[in-house]
């Protein structure tokens, strides 16, 4: 439920109305969310069977064939993922990918965390984002296709901070793109997360140019999780590494373009400590 953990796939986040052009054909995409495309469609790869392959001791490989015109997207689409348990409490998380004609591809991992042990929600974390601006969006979630600063405004963690007050100030919690302060392709820290009661650290890393922070403010309290834990509001967020939403509609966005010939690559690392470390 709620893409809990899952791989993201054709097209990570929202396509407007299900529809982009690519070399002057239009494809049309299942439009499951408010008239828009999400996360692939409602068959998307989190929906998918995988086949596994555990390749070391540590490390797990799953494959996927999306198949030609799969909810609308072209190509017959190879995807390989690895997943990497490091002697560091790292979990890495790489990615590549194959076409055989012109798509769009935006793979992300939906991972929620808690770094109370959902002992308590996260609004009394610190959170820390390495961007200086956004990608906003109309009341359905669609870019505007313009960059805001963030300085000044809600979305304004160039500096450590908790979200409480800012989230009980808007009435609802965070669902926005940052575009990441970074180098185009080099692997660089996104985020640091901090937990001050328990001491727990998450930092993460990624290749993207873009990371969603993601605060539902929907409550899941009919949901029960590992040690029998129950889920309430705000009682998790997502740092998902991505390109843009609805790149495809924007140009002027990092191209999410995969020709026949090139490989899609991405590394995106989870890694956890201690204030102490």
């Amino acid at each position: 439920p709620s893409d809990f953990g899952a791989t993201i796939g054709r097209y990570a986040n929202r396509i407007n109305q299900g529809r982009f052009m690519l070399d002057s054909v239009e494809y049309i995409l299942p439009r499951n969310n408010y008239g828009h495309c999400l996360h692939g469609g409602p068959k998307g790869f989190q929906y998918q069977v995988y086949d596994a392959r555990q390749i070391g001791p540590q490390e797990l490989e799953l494959t996927y064939l999306a198949k030609d015109g799969e909810e609308g997207f072209p190509g017959n689409l190879e995807l390989s993922m690895a997943y990497k348990l490091t002697n560091h409490n790292e979990i890495v998380l790489e990615y590549t990918a194959t076409t055989d004609k012109p798509t769009v591809v935006n793979f992300t991992n939906h991972s929620y965390f808690n770094l109370t042990g959902c002992t308590r929600n996260v609004l009394n974390h610190i959170y820390r984002i390495y961007a200086d601006s956004i990608t906003p969006t109309d009341s359905m979630g669609i870019p505007t296709g313009e960059l805001m600063p963030v300085v000044g405004t809600v979305y304004d963690y160039t500096s450590p901070q908790s979200v409480e007050k800012r989230v009980q100030k808007m009435g609802k919690g965070y669902d926005v793109n940052y575009r990441l302060d970074k180098y185009p392709g080099s692997l660089e820290l996104a985020a640091i997360v901090v937990e001050p009661i328990s001491g727990r650290v998450l930092k993460a890393y990624t290749t993207e140019p873009g990371m969603q922070f993601y605060i539902p403010n929907s409550n899941m309290d009919y949901l029960i999780g590992h040690g029998e834990k129950k889920y309430g509001r705000y009682y998790g967020f997502c740092l998902e590494m991505q390109h843009f939403p609805d790149a495809p509609n924007n140009p002027q966005f990092p191209a999410t373009s995969l020709l026949p010939g090139e490989i899609y690559r991405q590394v995106t690392i989870y890694k956890f400590e201690t204030i102490s470390e």
